[in-house]
């Protein structure tokens, strides 16, 4: 019995995620061999942000937690955007002064 007031989550819950996952992780193997010319990359990484969302959400009972803890996730989601926008825009930006690349 749980008597410290946190939320577990149900057996079934958690099968359910599993097998979301390994289908996930097929339907993700599937996609890798059919041709979406550029889509092929950008399908595979939002079946990966899926996935990832759903072990945060339900593995790490990030859901079950206090109000800080999904704040610190997106802080942290928001900084690794602006450090992928620097870094893209360093790299496309190289050529334009005559050196680089």
């Amino acid at each position: 019995m749980n008597t410290n007031g946190s939320h577990v989550a149900t057996v079934r819950t958690l099968v359910t995620v599993f097998a979301s996952l390994l289908v996930l992780t097929g339907v993700t193997t599937g996609v890798a061999f059919v041709n979406l010319g550029a889509g092929s990359t950008a399908v595979a990484l939002a079946i990966a942000a899926l996935k990832a969302s759903l072990v945060v959400w339900f593995f790490m009972n990030v859901r079950f937690n206090t109000k800080l803890i999904p704040v610190v996730i997106v802080g942290g989601l928001f900084f690794l955007l602006v450090l992928f926008v620097e870094t893209f825009a360093d790299y496309f930006s190289r050529g334009w002064y005559g050196y680089g690349r």
